[in-house]
């Protein structure tokens, strides 16, 4: 199933996506359904807490919602899915990507966290903060939801603690996450260089596991005003998204509705950006090697069988 968060008469609001509408999830509730299960219809982390018992109550209401319950999509002002309060992230994943830029050596996932301030929802803008960045840049991503408490988890079994998946846009002020040094090595400052006011939209739908047989096969792209700045699929990752979740699990105890970005592939505009160590921009007979973003630009990340993200970038 698809869950969205959105605003009715000025309050969040749960809602199952069902054809081109929303089926919200109280209004439609079968009668007799259990109080913790109307709990869940009202805080997406608990629904993802729920496991199998809320997706199931979740499919019944949505078959049998009353015209009531249902809002035209195209009419529904929709908010990121879910509001988490820090994002686990992974960064370096896909070959690509690594080789657009300057050289870093690691035997383990590179490990940094953004802030769950910085969370936009679908058709929000993100905002190009002069103070901030003058190179704002994109980053789709595949952004895996915990549904099952859990702590060394090994790949084997990461599949029973993955509640879905959704898409995640990691913008990346790169002038502030990457200084030069006078011989030419560089280094990482990863705390102001992706956590700021808009960096990380997320959507537009958290998809249960159930529909997603493979997540390592999904194709993956980025367009900036309808240009393919990237284009490749998460068979590519280096770590899988099994793999990030025994990773992850070996430092912190992962709980419902936490959520582990799995990094992003070549086609940046860090790629292009030779002031800044890029050198490897991508083959112009698969995308277009563009700049960083300005006002006014489309960004569109989309995943195969997860969801097509859209946000445009203001002055902020």
């Amino acid at each position: 199933m698809r869950f969205v968060r959105y605003e009715r008469n000025g309050a969040l609001r749960l809602g199952a996506l069902d054809g081109d509408g929303v089926v919200d999830l109280l209004d439609a509730a079968p009668l007799g359904t259990a109080p913790a299960l109307l709990a869940a219809f009202a805080d997406m982390t608990r629904l993802v807490a729920s496991g199998a018992a809320g997706l199931r109550v979740a499919a019944q209401a949505a078959k049998q919602a009353p015209a009531a319950a249902r809002t035209p999509l195209a009419k529904t002002r929709l908010q990121a899915p879910l509001a988490p309060s820090l994002i686990l992230c992974s960064g370096e994943n896909y070959w690509d990507h690594r080789e657009e830029k300057p050289e870093v050596t690691r035997k383990d996932p590179e490990f940094f966290l953004k802030t769950g301030l910085g969370v936009i929802g679908p058709g929000d803008d993100i905002l190009l903060d002069p103070a901030v960045t003058k190179k704002l840049d994109y980053e789709t991503e595949l952004l895996i939801v915990i549904g099952k408490p859990g702590r060394h988890i090994p790949a084997a079994r990461a599949h029973q603690h993955i509640w879905g998946y959704t898409v995640m846009n990691d913008v990346t002020a790169r002038d502030r996450q990457v200084m030069l040094r006078p011989d030419g090595s560089s280094v990482y400052n990863l705390g102001p260089g992706k956590n700021f006011d808009t960096c990380a939209p997320i959507g537009p739908a958290l998809v249960s596991a159930d529909e997603v047989p493979d997540p390592q096969s999904l194709r993956l792209r980025t367009t900036v005003n309808g240009e393919l700045r990237q284009s490749n699929s998460t068979a590519k990752m280096i770590w899988t998204c099994a793999q990030l979740v025994e990773f992850f699990s070996t430092f912190v105890t992962l709980q419902p509705g936490v959520v582990i970005s799995t990094g992003t592939p070549g086609g940046t505009a860090w790629g292009s950006d030779a002031e800044l160590g890029g050198k490897k921009p991508m083959r112009k007979d698969v995308v277009t090697a563009g700049g960083y973003l300005r006002p006014g630009d489309e960004v569109v990340c989309e995943i195969e069988g997860i969801g097509r993200l859209v946000n445009r970038v203001v002055a902020g």
